[in-house]
């Protein structure tokens, strides 16, 4: 998969990319426990961005992003989807979710991103290995049962993951509120090699 960049050090150039694997958590050397055991996990974070901070200096960017592409991906933790695909601070709008699919709330962040920042094509990527592919639309009796309320929302589970992604292509090239529905590709990321697999919409 060969993607076009627009370098930030020579405005007005375009560089190509060849995306050629995908980057997880796995491949990243685990921390010791200690380093997490004092004070809270958000203690943690927030700590880390006083750190952050003390070296921060304004991009002066805008919020349009600089390849005017919208990325739809799974909020699964071992995705690292800017370092895998070349991506850097500004180039994307990331919308994640359980299992990267295509929501209502997810049409709602597109049309936004399309309609008032200027983003044209959409990549939608799920993986191998969901948590969505092991449960049930039960889930949302189990909640009723615990809480005493049915959720509104769909769980969205799927068992055919290649078909899901198809479904969420179709979900955007439909939508009544996209003005950019002809470059929509969709992808499947193998947690074990790291590679993307492109889905055939048809």
């Amino acid at each position: 998969m060969t993607l076009f960049f627009r370098s930030h050090s020579r405005p007005g150039t375009l560089v190509t990319s060849t995306v050629i694997g995908m980057t997880t958590s796995a491949s990243v050397p685990a921390r010791p426990e200690a380093a997490i055991t004092q004070g809270t996990v958000t203690d943690r974070l927030v700590e880390a961005n006083k750190r952050y901070a003390a070296a921060f200096s304004d991009p002066g960017m805008d919020a349009r992003p600089v390849l005017h592409v919208a990325v739809v991906a799974c909020m699964d933790a071992r995705l690292d989807l800017h370092a895998a695909l070349g991506l850097e601070l500004g180039d994307c709008h990331t919308i994640r979710n359980a299992g990267g699919v295509v929501t209502d709330d997810v049409i709602r962040s597109l049309t936004i991103s399309q309609r008032k920042l200027g983003t044209r094509s959409v990549v939608l990527i799920h993986h191998t290995g969901c948590g969505l592919e092991a449960i049930t639309e039960d889930f949302r009796n189990e909640l009723e049962m615990a809480v005493g309320q049915r959720p509104a929302w769909a769980v969205e589970a799927f068992r055919d993951v290649d078909q899901d992604v198809r479904q969420s292509m179709q979900r955007v090239r439909t939508s009544p509120f996209l003005v950019h529905t002809d470059d929509v590709r969709g992808f499947v990321f193998d947690v074990k090699t790291g590679l993307l697999r492109e889905i055939d919409p048809a």
